[in-house]
């Protein structure tokens, strides 16, 4: 289970201390958990736990260091998410493979994002969209890797290979559109 990080500041202690000593007289026994949190909470002028919660809650930033239980397990660490953008430039280009597989499929996403959905794709529509995102010359790779990753299905249809984009939710942190759109994409049919 994650872990919120609230912070609380507390502006006068004694007050403080007055007000949890005499809220934690009116109970009759000693307060589990989440009541000892409300009491917590309405020493330091707060309505309840949640009210607390609400008004201070800060989320975790990515660049801070992995500590236990405080980022949503769907979340990507945050090291393979700068090995992943580290393979673009500034332009949303890829300029070369990562060498961690969590980095791939993170990198993927943008690949994937790149696609048109709802539409059936030639196989040269498809190199034609990931030659325009990268330049370190490995189409093939890229298509493989969009196949494996179960972001794109490929079907072989009289010498000719039809794909579509697969509908997928993202993990939270993938790589939707880095930078700004390079190269064209097909056009849609209607």
């Amino acid at each position: 289970m994650s872990r919120d990080v609230i912070p609380l500041t507390i502006d006068d202690l004694s007050d403080f201390a007055k007000r949890l000593r005499a809220s934690l007289q009116e109970s009759d026994d000693i307060p589990g958990h989440l009541a000892f949190l409300g009491h917590i909470s309405r020493a330091a002028g707060y309505q309840n736990y949640q009210h607390l919660k609400a008004t201070n809650a800060k989320p975790v930033p990515l660049s801070d260091p992995a500590q236990p239980g405080q980022r949503p397990s769907d979340q990507p660490a945050p090291r393979a998410l700068e090995r992943a953008l580290r393979s673009f430039d500034g332009t949303g280009v890829m300029s070369h493979w990562p060498k961690a597989y969590s980095a791939q499929a993170l990198a993927m996403w943008a690949f994937w994002d790149a696609l048109p959905g709802r539409v059936d794709l030639t196989e040269s529509e498809v190199n034609d969209v990931l030659r325009a995102r990268s330049s370190f010359g490995d189409h093939v790779l890229l298509r493989r890797s969009l196949i494996d990753h179960g972001m794109q299905s490929a079907v072989r249809t009289e010498g000719s290979i039809v794909g579509w984009k697969r509908p997928r939710r993202q993990r939270r942190g993938a790589l939707s559109r880095p930078f700004a759109d390079a190269g064209t994409q097909p056009k849609r049919r209607d």
